[in-house]
């Protein structure tokens, strides 16, 4: 791979190349992603879900929204701090082609604050609720009209995957979804494979899949045109990642080890004495201890704590992709960049106590339960009611539940495939709210 190509301005639809240095440096392209994603409902939709509290109320937690704000700080300081070094270490992309060390951190920043954009309602147990519908409930007698692909995209139903569904489909009047540049795509790509094989290696880029089978033709499109290195033959599509999307990764992987800590501290389900003994840690090279012993409150103590973990992290991810770089330019990195960072050990640490005393606490669990029961019934009710209009054996209970979709998602589909999709799609868009409360009306309470 080289970094022209893979600093690609190009958008869905472009004829021609865009190049660097003819862009307006006071409107500049990779920015304008930022702001078209900012501006996008899908976005917006981000401040009601499920960070790690389900409808949660506490004014400590974090939402989606705000976790891919956080997230797009963090990667936009990656960008820079790797941009840097790549302009020092290939003169020539500043000196012929333009590009800047901010060019990189915008990238990574417009590609980390859609990183989340298309994760359901209720977290990562909406994906399973969607995903399970289909392999162990009602949805499970459409899997014989379905090809082993399309069937896998279903029951191992992927945020990532509709992520770049959201970022990239057409509707009537509006193709190419909000058109973001390839370069800022690539970066969002983090596994940049088709759901079948099925984790067939260990590389990170396998650990999951990336795009749905309606979307795989501009996928490829996207990969070919940066020069991604393909990594499957025969029939199965995949590719070696696109270098920026490890620093999305490693921005997301930091925050959420860092973030969700202290959502759990200041909330009680962790123990001060745990943010001491673990985040000192990753700090004891830069804390101000005279500092430190001024703050009186916990969650001043923790907000301290948390700014310089998060700095430090930064630091060392940079470090790892710098010393990397040939490595990942050959498709030869199969890890993430926190695999390989010297604070892996305490990273591990941190996120085993999130998993204990966080993640399945007993708020969580029940309302993840909740969540489950919401998003099957949803499914069930809509999949029927799209089904039956498409047959022509729509009951008026099915007209009615068919009123209640939004006018952009009122779309006639031929494909069973595709009417199944679009469904999960619609549902995985809702907010947490919106999601109970179309559950209330169904259910008349």
């Amino acid at each position: 791979m080289n970094w022209e190509q893979l600093l690609s301005l190009k958008r869905q639809g472009d004829k021609g190349k865009r190049l660097r240095i003819e862009q307006d440096d006071t409107r500049l392209g990779f920015e304008v992603d930022y702001d078209r994603i900012i501006f996008s409902s899908a976005f917006r939709s981000l401040q009601d879900k499920t960070q790690v509290i389900p409808l949660s109320k506490t004014d400590f937690v974090h939402t989606r929204l705000t976790h891919s704000l956080e997230v797009s700080v963090v990667g936009r300081s990656l960008g820079r701090l790797v941009g840097k070094k790549i302009i020092e270490k290939y003169p020539h992309l500043k000196e012929v082609h333009g590009y800047q060390m901010n060019d990189f951190g915008a990238i990574v920043a417009a590609a980390s604050l859609a990183h989340d954009i298309g994760n359901p309602p209720f977290g990562h147990s909406g994906e399973k609720a969607i995903g399970e519908y289909f392999s162990i409930g009602k949805g499970l007698k459409y899997k014989e009209q379905l090809s082993a692909k399309e069937w896998q995209d279903l029951i191992d139903f992927e945020g990532n995957a509709n992520g770049f569904s959201v970022l990239n489909s057409s509707r009537p009047g509006v193709d190419g979804g909000i058109r973001l540049s390839y370069a800022t795509l690539g970066a969002f790509m983090k596994y940049p494979k088709e759901s079948l094989p099925k984790k067939p290696t260990k590389n990170i880029a396998d650990k999951k899949y990336g795009f749905f089978q309606t979307d795989k033709a501009f996928f490829q499109e996207v990969a070919s045109e940066m020069g991604m290195i393909a990594n499957k033959t025969g029939d199965d599509i995949g590719f070696e990642r696109h270098p920026l999307a490890y620093l999305v990764e490693a921005a997301d992987d930091i925050c959420y080890t860092i973030i969700d800590f202290e959502d759990g501290i200041n909330l009680g389900l962790v123990s001060e004495d745990f943010a001491l003994e673990y985040l000192i840690k990753l700090v004891k090279d830069s804390i101000d201890a005279s500092k430190y012993k001024t703050l009186e409150t916990k969650e001043d103590r923790i907000s301290y704590l948390r700014a310089l973990a998060i700095g430090s992290l930064i630091n060392d991810a940079v470090k790892v992709f710098v010393e990397n770089e040939e490595d990942i330019m050959r498709g030869e990195f199969p890890f993430a960049l926190t695999d390989k960072s010297k604070y892996k050990a305490q990273m591990d640490d941190i996120i085993k106590i999130s998993v204990n005393n966080i993640y399945q606490s007993r708020e969580v669990v029940e309302k993840e339960i909740v969540g489950y029961q919401i998003i099957q019934t949803l499914l069930d009710k809509f999949i029927t009611a799209f089904n039956n209009k498409h047959d022509g054996e729509m009951s008026n209970y099915d007209g009615l539940i068919l009123k209640m979709l939004p006018e952009k998602h009122q779309l006639a589909k031929d494909n069973l495939y595709e009417r199944l999709l679009h469904i999960c799609h619609f549902v995985s868009m809702l907010t947490d709210g919106n999601a109970l409360l179309f559950y209330r009306t169904i259910n008349a309470y």
